[in-house]
């Protein structure tokens, strides 16, 4: 009969054994980083070109950070939404509607029901939003896209599932339809008939902070930069 290797217990894996086995990991960690830094590096006639380079799309990335308020759009100001100027429209109809008393623009246009869904729809529409803007690919009329008025839909019934329930109950689905939305009949909420750019051009919204600090302002002749009139 052939001896069976012994089986390890609980105490074996929390000894001194299993200690030194840790510590031999740690130490190999850094051994591993190094080795990866080594061939990542580029021949040494290359460093200077490369440190450049590096620097050069660094500095260009955090300005294009910096100048697209990219910070704003991890809150819920509604404010971030008019960094655009082509949704001031769009803001100025959201401020005078009786939503804004309750509502943010994040409530009703971002998914709600889990955070991850609620960020990766941000970062996908964000970037469209984006990429039309800066190709200048919008249109005269803004309206919204299949998903996001899928999102919409949803937040509606979200936020009135009480007077959802009253409605159904007392009309049924026959009446609404399966596929009709909810501004088919609410035209006017929140943001009324307003949707061409031009229709709205002496909105009061909040303007973009100046994106030069004071000090620089001054000392490139631009003056002081002048401070937004709140709405």
């Amino acid at each position: 009969m052939t001896d069976q290797p012994a089986k390890s217990t609980p105490e074996d894996r929390t000894g001194p054994g299993a200690e030194r086995s840790d510590r031999k990991g740690l130490q190999a960690l850094p051994a591993r980083l190094l080795r990866l830094l080594v061939l990542l590096r580029p021949p040494r006639q290359w460093n200077v070109p490369v440190l450049l380079l590096l620097g050069t799309f660094g500095g260009l990335a955090a300005m294009t950070f910096h100048v697209s308020r990219a910070t704003s759009y991890l809150t819920d100001d509604p404010a971030a939404c008019v960094n655009c100027h082509i949704m001031a429209p769009q803001y100025a109809s959201w401020q005078h509607s009786s939503h804004a008393r309750v509502t943010t623009c994040n409530d009703c246009h971002v998914p709600q029901d889990n955070v991850f869904r609620s960020y990766a729809f941000k970062a996908y529409d964000g970037l469209r939003h984006a990429t039309m803007f800066t190709f200048k690919l919008e249109p005269q009329v803004i309206r919204m896209h299949a998903p996001g008025q899928r999102v919409v839909q949803e937040n509606c019934i979200r936020c009135h599932s009480q007077l959802m329930e009253t409605s159904l109950a007392t009309t049924g689905v026959a009446v609404h339809g399966e596929d009709r939305k909810c501004w088919d009949c609410h035209r006017d909420v929140p943001h009324g008939r307003v949707n061409s750019l031009a229709s709205a051009p002496h909105a009061q919204v909040p303007r973009p902070s100046p994106v030069l600090p004071a000090w620089l302002a001054e000392q490139l002749g631009a003056g002081p930069p002048v401070s937004a009139p709140q709405p």
